[in-house]
């Protein structure tokens, strides 16, 4: 993972400014977490994809080219990856709660982006969240928030 973080910054292109090794990891840990989330019973289908794409492009502030690339070596990250403690230590040790509440958030999203969440995706999201602190009421409190925003837009 670091080796891509290499790579991405001895590629960056004109006046952009390189993200943070601090950035750029929390954005790959998150793409490659809800990647897992998304994929927890089968392949990732198209609306999950751009489900992801655009949440990491709205909470981060990423550009086409940057987004596209974190999702690729997301991809790469969760295929190498045994379990969700691996991603969710290293978020724990770098957001705050809201941070950790903004990330639940976009799980919920993720799921949600092609209807209902199952259970098999309910539990992947329930021990990533207690993973990293975010309590079940909370937990709860942000699927009822994603669940009516996504019904109102159906």
């Amino acid at each position: 993972m670091f080796g891509s973080l290499k790579t991405f910054l001895s590629h960056r292109t004109g006046d952009a400014k390189p993200p943070q090794a601090r950035d750029y990891n929390r954005w790959l840990v998150t793409a490659a977490l809800l990647t897992r989330v998304a994929t927890v019973q089968n392949e990732i289908s198209e609306v999950r994809r751009r489900a992801i794409y655009t949440a990491l492009r709205s909470n981060f502030g990423l550009d086409d080219r940057s987004t596209v690339r974190v999702l690729e070596e997301a991809a790469a990250a969760n295929r190498n990856a045994i379990d969700l403690y691996h991603f969710t230590r290293q978020l724990d040790e770098i957001l705050d709660d809201r941070g950790r509440n903004q990330i639940v958030r976009m799980m919920w999203e993720v799921v949600y982006a092609d209807g209902q969440a199952n259970e098999f995706e309910a539990n992947v999201i329930w021990r990533a969240a207690d993973l990293l602190g975010v309590s079940s009421r909370r937990r709860v409190e942000l699927r009822q928030l994603v669940s009516a925003d996504s019904a109102s837009l159906a």
